[in-house]
């Protein structure tokens, strides 16, 4: 039987690998220990999806491991050797990473660095699947020319029409103090793919979304605006008119292509990932969708700063993907992503 490590096991992408490859036989070890929880509180606790996990997928075994913890990390693989390692383990708000920059790089870049070397002298032949960020690219997405629509901004060249490609430059450029980590962790995974021949890939996620998210306000956007239109929450709009645009992917599409790259893996590559411009929706978009689905009006302000290094308006070029693994596509809808999401939040 195939073994399968899943860092961050009990988060949205996490979770949701557990629960695929566990029902296509694989065993499956998942590293998690709550820290979501003490990142953004109540909202960000992860337990109610572990004890989900655990109903749910019989050849699932989760571990209580801090994976800043290098020895415990080095004895794990040691003891382990998987076959194929998803690391999703994160800190992934750029907001919350300002005010806690230590624990942001230790999770974040030193947490990375800890699996990276574990699989190299433990499972070296085992293909790694890193969930990176389009974070890393900073605000230099920001320069492409824009037009501003009704209710949202779009890409001016008809050359920009797909979105970002992964040649947008990484640096010289305003990532917050998470885009930065993630930009250290992102290039050591390319460098084990390159300097020593593993099968590495950097997957530059934007907006990952689905009915297992834990989201808060500072992580989650779609799956939290959401729950604050059930909830009768106040929701706050930062910036960009409300106009500001993100492209969204369910976690099963993702766990679709990490299971793509297993079957046909490479060495040290990056991967632009969201929902591409069909899953692309407006700040001010997403809560009228959102009203739709849940027939409850959002209760939300308008406060005129913008997060700093945010992006005006991202969409993920998937053309490389597609190139790379042409039986891979999105499956699930926009519409059915949000209906998904109000069919679970309380």
């Amino acid at each position: 039987m195939k073994k399968l490590i899943v860092t961050g096991s009990s988060g949205l992408i996490g979770s949701e690998c557990v629960c695929y490859f566990e029902s296509k036989g694989w065993q499956v070890l998942g590293i998690d220990n709550n820290m979501r929880k003490d990142f953004f509180g109540a909202d960000g606790d992860t337990s109610w999806n572990l004890a989900r996990v655990k109903a749910a997928a019989k050849n699932f075994t989760h571990y209580v491991i801090d994976i800043r913890d290098r020895q415990a990390v080095l004895d794990f693989f040691s003891q382990n050797k998987p076959d194929f390692i998803i690391h999703c383990a994160a800190q992934p708000s750029h907001d919350l990473a300002a005010s806690r920059p230590f624990d942001d790089f230790d999770v974040n870049a030193m947490g990375t660095m800890h699996i990276l070397e574990s699989v190299r002298r433990y499972s070296p032949e085992a293909p790694i699947c890193f969930m990176s960020t389009n974070k890393v690219y900073g605000d230099a997405p920001n320069e492409m020319p824009l037009k501003e629509l009704e209710k949202r901004y779009d890409y001016a060249r008809p050359e920009d029409f797909h979105g970002v490609s992964e040649n947008m430059r990484i640096d010289q450029s305003t990532h917050s103090i998470f885009g930065a980590d993630k930009v250290a962790a992102d290039i050591m995974v390319q460098e084990y793919g390159r300097y020593f021949g593993m099968k590495t890939a950097c997957f530059r996620g934007g907006c990952l979304t689905g009915p297992a998210h834990s989201a808060a306000e500072l992580h989650g956007f779609l799956a939290y605006l959401i729950k604050c239109a059930k909830e009768g929450r106040h929701y706050r709009i930062y910036g960009y008119k409300g106009k500001q645009v993100r492209d969204n992917i369910h976690s099963l599409d993702v766990c679709r292509l990490f299971e793509a790259f297993y079957n046909s893996p490479r060495c040290g590559e990056v991967y632009n990932l969201g929902g591409g411009r069909n899953n692309s929706i407006s700040m001010i978009e997403a809560i009228d969708l959102a009203g739709d689905v849940t027939g409850k009006k959002l209760d939300y302000e308008y406060l005129e700063e913008n997060r700093k290094g945010d992006h005006i308006c991202y969409i993920s070029d998937l053309r490389k993907i597609k190139d790379h693994f042409p039986a891979w596509g999105i499956s699930v809808s926009l519409n059915d992503i949000f209906k998904q999401i109000a069919s679970v939040a309380k």
